[in-house]
């Protein structure tokens, strides 16, 4: 079974809230004595983000 993939674009600020909202919700999980793995994982994979390659080719046709 295949899975489908999804990418979000997010500026600085909204990584950070997400990030931060993702720290709240593992903490919970460890005051709850629950395992948390795929809670680091994705809070590993927006951190680690790279951001978004912007294109020139529409600057080439000017010249």
């Amino acid at each position: 079974m295949k899975t489908e993939r999804v990418a979000l674009s997010l500026d600085n600020f909204e990584q950070r809230l997400m990030v931060n909202g993702l720290m709240n919700f593992r903490n919970g999980l460890l005051s709850d004595a629950r395992p948390t793995e795929d809670v680091e994982e994705l809070i590993l994979k927006v951190i680690d983000a790279p951001p978004e390659k912007k294109s020139r080719r529409k600057d080439r046709g000017a010249r």
